[in-house]
């Protein structure tokens, strides 16, 4: 999987964005717990070497802001990630302090690269791999369920099929 990453990669501008970001510690903003201070150390051993790139796809997967790496491909040649501004394909190499926006389910994350992971680690660690700049999501109550129908009211009539098409916006003209 490295040399695929690394067959993909040529050419491109490697030498910076390694390591930590102006060789500061991980915890240089706060104190980190023992047990993920370990993780992170791990994570970095298991990161890519001094030179390599990581795809944007893993790296969105690695750090937890999608599900699966084969959604985080599709999400990217749907044109729903963008790094610093400009349409990505799944293979393009992220680099440290590179804006990452990914829109889904109705959100946009913007997030800033801390750190190149290439292997999915716990949440506390992901944490750790990235500076989060996202909009708040909006509240659970301001979401409201759309076509929610009460148990034992049987089967909707066609009436009531538009009437649920038309609150959910799906109507024809």
């Amino acid at each position: 999987m490295a040399s695929e990453d690394a067959d993909e990669n040529v050419g491109r501008a490697t030498g910076e964005g390694t390591g930590t970001p102006g060789g500061t510690s991980p915890g240089a903003d706060q104190p980190l717990d023992p047990k993920i201070a370990a993780a992170v150390a791990a994570a970095e051993a298991a990161g890519p070497a001094n030179g390599e790139t990581v795809r944007i796809d893993s790296w969105i997967w690695a750090v937890r802001l999608i599900k699966t790496r084969s959604l985080g491909a599709a999400a990217c040649r749907g044109g729903h990630v963008h790094v610093n501004g400009e349409r990505v394909k799944p293979a393009y190499s992220v680099r440290i302090g590179d804006e990452v926006r990914l829109r889904q389910e109705g959100r946009e994350r913007v997030v800033i690269v801390k750190r190149l992971i290439r292997k999915r680690v716990g949440a506390p660690v992901a944490v750790q791999c990235y500076i989060d700049n996202s909009p708040p999501p909006p509240p659970r109550e301001a979401v409201a369920p759309v076509g929610l129908r009460d148990r034992g009211t049987g089967r909707p009539t066609k009436r009531d099929r538009r009437e649920l098409e038309r609150l959910r916006g799906l109507d024809q003209p």
